[in-house]
C-alpha cells in the first residue's frame, strides 16, 4: 500500500512515542486530531501498523546481556523452529537471513551464565543443526 509523506512523518512519530496523544500528533503533523486518528486508523486496517509494544530504556536495556545468535537449520523446519523460538521470552527478535545461516536471533538474558542456557536450549530445538553467538558489546546507532 503506498501511503503518504504525512503518513511516514505520522509512523515516525509513533515510532518515538506510540502513546503520544492524538491531540500532540496532529498540532506536529499540522492536521486536525479527527485527520490524525483517521490515518491511523486506516493505518491499522491496511496492514501497515501491525500493533504497538514497549521499547526499554536504555538504563535497564545496558543491565542485559544481548546477542546475536546465528541458527543453521534442517530442511524443512523453519515453522517448527520459529514456534519453538517463539515460545523463548529471552528471543527478542528473529530474522531470516542469505548465507550460511537461516535466521539470526537476538537473544537478551541477565547474565553471562543465563545467556549460554539460552543459546543451549537453542541449540536443542529439533531442527537446529548449529548455532554461532557473537555478544553484543555496546550500540553505536538504534533508531
Amino acid at each position: 500500500m503506498p501511503i503518504s509523506e504525512k503518513d511516514k512523518d505520522l509512523l515516525a512519530l509513533l515510532s518515538e512515542n506510540a502513546r503520544m496523544p492524538t491531540a500532540l500528533l496532529a498540532r506536529k503533523l499540522g492536521l486536525s486530531r479527527t485527520t490524525v486518528q483517521s490515518r491511523i486508523e486506516k493505518l491499522e486496517r491496511e496492514g501497515v501498523i501491525a500493533g504497538y509494544g514497549v521499547r526499554l530504556t536504555d538504563a535497564f536495556e545496558k543491565n542485559l546481556v544481548r546477542a546475536h545468535v546465528s541458527i543453521q537449520l534442517a530442511p524443512k523446519a523453519l515453522s517448527r523452529v520459529t514456534q519453538d523460538l517463539h515460545a523463548l521470552a529471552n528471543v527478542r527478535s528473529l530474522h531470516s537471513v542469505s548465507g550460511t545461516f537461516d535466521l539470526i536471533a537476538i537473544v537478551t538474558a541477565d547474565s553471562i551464565g543465563d545467556l549460554d542456557l539460552v543459546i543451549d536450549r537453542i541449540g536443542e530445538i529439533d531442527g537446529v543443526e548449529r548455532t554461532l553467538s557473537s555478544i553484543i558489546l555496546s550500540t553505536r546507532i538504534s533508531r
